[in-house]
């Protein structure tokens, strides 16, 4: 099987005489993961579509799991690649576990007379527990905090077994408690799952797990910087990508953001 996961080259994505991706290129491999970073609109989210097989580049490549966009059945590799959208659009009052089972039909919402088998039913629990979720099993999404239902959806990304997995801002709307909560069951389950590959996108440096390899610099829609993280993280890079003075620090495996000069 091949170490490559990921690979777009020099993918360009036009919608309505606008050009949101220039001549994108990234290569990610197997056990790798990688945060898309940039400014609002820079086109983080736009790039993860792809990446995702929901959207289609306008010109270029984008190849996921060894196959190429355009030629394959995009219905039959969306099930490979787990994603975690923290808008998620469940408009009932579904328990965590339910919410998770979704995960192995890929719906919103369960299925009409639909049983899950015993072992999914085993898998669900178990990724429950991984991401610190056992004690709010029968909790209902409304009642819910954001962290909860973040850590919930991650749990049911996972249940088909991706090889593949996209997290989009999953940070977004938590306070301190909750993020740190959320990297480190993000931090948790890359342990426990060395083969798998991730990619988040977010703007913040502080939502970025220890556990992070690698990086891409998106600014409007063209990639600043990318490579390991160590490398591509720093102050003059940064300072580039969001057009403002920042200077980043490192304490501890995780990156801090501020500000002015060095």
């Amino acid at each position: 099987m091949s170490d490559v996961v990921l690979n777009a080259d020099k993918i360009d994505l036009v919608r309505e005489r606008r050009l949101l991706l220039d001549r994108v290129t990234m290569t990610v491999l197997r056990g790798e993961h990688w945060a898309l970073i940039g400014p609002n609109g820079a086109g983080k989210s736009t790039l993860l579509g792809i990446l995702g097989a929901y959207t289609h580049p306008t010109r270029g490549t984008a190849e996921i799991l060894g196959h190429r966009l355009g030629r394959v059945d995009v219905h039959a590799l969306r099930p490979l690649i787990g994603q975690v959208n923290p808008r998620h659009p469940l408009e009932s009052a579904r328990t965590v576990r339910e919410i998770v089972l979704t995960g192995v039909t890929g719906t919103i919402e369960l299925v009409p007379r639909w049983t899950p088998a015993e072992d999914e039913l085993r898998r669900a629990d178990e990724l429950i527990e991984l991401l610190g979720l056992t004690a709010r099993t029968d909790a209902r999404w409304p009642t819910l905090s954001q962290g909860e239902r973040g850590r919930t959806l991650i749990a049911r990304a996972l249940m088909p077994d991706p090889a593949l997995l996209l997290l989009d801002e999953p940070a977004t709307g938590l306070d301190v408690a909750a993020r740190e909560r959320l990297l480190a069951s993000i931090d948790q389950l890359r342990a426990d799952r060395p083969d798998l590959t991730t990619v988040l996108v977010t703007h913040h440096l502080e939502e970025l797990p220890t556990s992070t390899t690698h990086a891409l610099l998106l600014r409007e829609g063209q990639v600043l910087a990318s490579g390991p993280a160590g490398e591509v993280l720093t102050t003059e890079l940064v300072s580039a990508c969001f057009d403002h003075p920042i200077t980043i620090n490192r304490h501890n495996g995780r990156w801090a953001a501020t500000a002015g000069p060095s």
